[in-house]
């Protein structure tokens, strides 16, 4: 055993010496934590100064709520937009019409034929001739661009520039 305390005598001043190293060492590290950790406080504070918020949690949470609603809102949105998307393709907004003189030389061009179809190419077809005698008119239904009756040429056209605004979206000539 004495030859133990002399071995650690002898070795006591490097002992001590890398114990206060390793102190040294530890309270410099702590020293710049310290100082790191003071920077994130200072830094916290002026984020949270003025926000009303006693901890950044809270906020968080807030926050989240807000974005849920915000997200659901906008589901609620698109879910809107997609009804009347599909509404609209359903309205007879495409208009063509053809004016021309239905009995050739003799009046003017009084006699009309007008389609009124939407995006699928439904609706109707009127006519109206034109003589001196009187006025008539004619109505016949279109399904995707065909009708059940015969379709005189100038009714087809009237469709065909019908068509064409729904293509263009510009009016017809």
């Amino acid at each position: 055993m004495a030859e133990l305390n002399g071995l650690i005598m002898e070795q006591l001043a490097g002992i001590v010496a890398g114990i206060v190293l390793i102190l040294l060492i530890l309270l410099i590290v702590i020293i710049v934590q310290g100082s790191k950790l003071k920077k994130i406080r200072r830094k916290y504070e002026t984020m949270m100064a003025g926000s009303g918020v006693e901890n950044l949690e809270t906020l968080l949470i807030d926050l989240k709520v807000q974005m849920d609603t915000i997200e659901d809102e906008q589901e609620a949105h698109r879910a809107s937009m997609k009804s009347l998307r599909s509404k609209l393709t359903g309205l007879k907004g495409h208009i063509g019409i053809k004016r021309y003189n239905a009995f050739g030389e003799r009046g003017s061009d009084l006699s009309f034929s007008l389609a009124i179809v939407d995006d699928n190419q439904d609706g109707i077809v009127l006519t109206g001739i034109y003589n001196r005698d009187g006025s008539y008119v004619y109505a016949k239904p279109l399904e995707a661009g065909q009708s059940a009756y015969s379709l005189s040429p100038e009714e087809k056209e009237a469709i065909t520039l019908a068509q064409q605004v729904g293509q263009t979206g510009n009016a017809t000539p």
